[in-house]
Formats: C-alpha cells, structure tokens, sequence
C-alpha cells in the first residue's frame, strides 16, 4: 500500500511539474529580417569551414563536395544579396523572390 501511495505522489508531482506555468513569462528580444540574415550567414559560412575540413580530411568524394559546396555558395550568395539590398532600401531581387518562392 505504502509503495503504491509514494508512485502516486512522485507521479502527481511529475505531472504537475511539467504542466505548472511560471509566475512570469518573458520573451526574448525581437529579431528583425537583417538579424535573422546575418545569423544565417554565420551559419553557412561555417558550414562551408566544416564541409572545406572534411573534404580536406578524406571523409568526402569531390563529386559530393563540389555539389555541396555550389549550394552552399548559392545561399551565402542569396543572403548577401538580400542583406545587401534591406540595408539599400532596396527591393528584394528576383533571385531572392524566387528562393522564397514567391511569384516573380
């Protein structure tokens, strides 16, 4: 009986544990389009650094990392373009319409 009521405890405990909402909830701070675009461009590059290492290191045949490679190039090229073009003032070009798939 004893060991039946202690599972029940430590269950009910869980189970409110897991559901119970903080007192207060804050968010984090607001990210705008350029923030998002510059994170995502450290990111690539440094999936570049990565992919570079271990083409470098043998893991990789040259057929996968130059097919790799373009597609990584290609993202950091369409990024750099839509930074460049937030930062002008300018409207986006077609080659970022058309990664967001928009109509053009």
């Amino acid at each position: 009986m004893i060991p039946l009521l202690c599972a029940l405890l430590i269950f009910a405990a869980a189970i409110l544990y897991v559901f119970s909402v903080p007192g207060q909830l804050t968010s984090g701070p607001e990210k705008t389009r350029a923030t998002f675009l510059r994170e995502r461009k450290e990111a690539v590059y440094e999936n570049l650094r990565d992919l570079n290492f271990e083409f470098k290191a043998g893991k990789l045949p040259e057929k996968d990392y130059q097919a790799m490679k373009g597609s990584l190039e290609e993202e950091a090229a369409a990024i750099l373009s839509e930074i460049a073009s937030l930062e002008s003032g300018a409207p986006p070009t077609k080659a970022i319409l058309r990664k967001k798939g928009q109509k053009i």
